[in-house]
């Protein structure tokens, strides 16, 4: 079990666990910290620069959007995650630019990564879209800034 984790290009996947522990899932590994998500959330945004809070304005500003907000972790490289759930408490956390599908299977939803993997989410097949357009948007605006800033210089 790991005490600190700093999420990088590799993490697919924060999921929260009872008693203010995680489960990271990576492209090739996945191991356990004792760390709520939204603290590890929180360490990765102040590694990066910022704070949690801080990148939850800087989405708001960006595309409008403040409740369930997805945020930019680490601008240069997009990493961007989005919560499946209010931020506000330990939710579970997935990157955008690792997800390949999801789907419904009986009672579950099933979330593909680009490298197979696959998780379970206790999520509506339409919150984890809106969840996944969110942050599409929020990407699109970190390149259009991106674009924008090259043609100045």
């Amino acid at each position: 079990m790991k005490t600190e984790y700093e999420i990088n290009d590799e993490t697919l996947a924060i999921m929260k666990l009872d008693s203010g522990y995680s489960e990271v899932y990576e492209l090739n590994d996945h191991c356990l910290v004792s760390k709520g998500s939204n603290e590890i959330m929180e360490d990765s945004c102040n590694y990066f620069g910022s704070s949690l809070d801080g990148r939850r304005k800087g989405t708001e500003a960006m595309i409008g959007v403040n409740y369930k907000a997805p945020i930019i972790v680490e601008e240069s490289r997009e990493i961007i995650f989005f919560p499946t759930s209010s931020a506000r408490e330990n939710t579970n956390w997935i990157c955008l630019k690792h997800i390949s599908s999801f789907y419904r299977e009986d009672e579950n939803l099933i979330l593909v990564f680009k490298n197979g993997q696959k998780i379970t989410l206790d999520l509506s097949y339409g919150v984890l879209d809106n969840q996944i357009l969110r942050a599409t948007r929020l990407e699109s605006a970190l390149r259009g800034r991106k674009i924008a800033k090259k043609s100045v210089i």
